[in-house]
């Protein structure tokens, strides 16, 4: 092998390698958001009636955008590496819960 077919090797393996770190990443970060929404949600649960409900209503729904933000550009990077087939995102990242109302 050449000199210049080790590189090409190499730099192939540098970006796979990239791809998988992004991908990682991006896991992590709607795996965080989605922890995040989940504990606003339960604390909306226990939230007394009023201004107290409310605010946490909107640091819930805040907390949803985010975890679907996260869940998108989780989404956008499978494609990138061909992954087209998203049912396992949406069996272990399921979307957090809409309020009613």
């Amino acid at each position: 092998m050449n000199y210049r077919e080790e590189a090409l090797q190499r730099t192939e393996k540098e970006i796979v390698a990239e791809k998988a770190a992004t991908l990682g990443r991006a896991g992590e970060c709607l795996e965080a958001a989605l922890r995040a929404a989940a504990e606003l949600h339960d604390a909306l649960q226990e939230a007394p009636d009023g201004d107290t409900r409310e605010d946490a209503r909107e640091r819930y729904r805040q907390a949803r955008v985010r975890a679907l933000e996260a869940r998108r550009i989780l989404m956008i990077q499978r494609e990138a590496i061909g992954l087209r087939n998203h049912r396992l995102v949406d069996q272990q990242f399921p979307e957090p819960p809409r309020l009613d109302g």
